[in-house]
């Protein structure tokens, strides 16, 4: 499962310090940034998916601008929490403006922080969606978040070997993991692109990138990491895509 980036905006070296460590302790990929211009080279140019935003960078109220520069394209928006030492009320009504989904005051607690950031990324990347009773896993670009336990995980679709239906229920075999998750067939497949992912039976989805071998004799397709999924006769057209000497 791959790690959550973070991106801490925070001016104070001490805070931006307790903070990296906690959240690389609790197994988040953490960037910091000290300032505006600095946070925005961050944001765009490296992979965020969340952000905790000191409210004030020396002295000004940075984190509300960078907030709202976020907010500004919907395409590339990402979630945010806000941190401050500020009990001001006008400063709080002109933070609640930008949508933060936390806003907590220090001297922050680490369960806080903890929780404001799964809270954030669940909300976010799940409001889209409709609702349903089924796990659905939570989009983010060339990504899905699954809930594991009491946390969420990033897993790249690089990264997904096959993926095994069976009925409501899905598998979902990476390159390092196995996940079960409570989804259908029809609601899986929406979620792949059709370019890579290629069914080989009615209760499999392969990665066309990951097969290494397909052995047509036995209706068999050996995949990376020595895994053998089932070749279905009516599920062969796929292999018309490919190049055989």
């Amino acid at each position: 499962m791959k790690k959550i980036n973070v991106l801490i905006v925070e001016d104070s070296e001490e805070d931006s310090l307790l903070l990296s460590e906690i959240l690389t302790a609790n197994n988040y990929n953490v960037v910091t940034a000290s300032g505006y211009e600095q946070a925005l080279r961050c944001f765009y140019n490296q992979a965020v998916d969340i952000l905790v935003l000191d409210i004030f960078i020396d002295g000004y109220p940075e984190g509300i601008n960078l907030a709202q520069t976020i907010n500004m394209n919907p395409e590339t928006a990402k979630p945010f929490v806000f941190l401050t030492n500020s009990s001001d009320r006008r400063i709080f009504e002109k933070a609640k403006i930008t949508k933060p989904f936390s806003y907590l005051l220090k001297p922050f607690n680490e369960l806080e922080i903890l929780y404001a950031l799964e809270i954030a990324v669940e909300k976010f990347y799940t409001k889209d969606q409709e609702s349903s009773t089924q796990q659905v896993p939570i989009l983010a670009g060339d990504s899905v978040f699954i809930k594991k336990g009491k946390s969420l995980g990033k897993v790249l679709f690089e990264d997904i070997v096959y993926i095994e239906v069976e009925e409501r229920y899905c598998n979902i075999v990476t390159t390092t993991e196995k996940f079960v998750i409570q989804i259908s067939l029809t609601k899986i497949m929406p979620l792949l692109d059709s370019h890579k992912f290629v069914r080989t039976h009615r209760n499999y989805i392969a990665n066309s990138n990951k097969i290494l071998e397909i052995i047509l004799s036995e209706n068999t397709i050996i995949m990376e990491g020595n895994h053998v999924i089932t070749l279905g006769n009516k599920y062969k057209d796929f292999l018309n895509t490919y190049t055989i000497l």
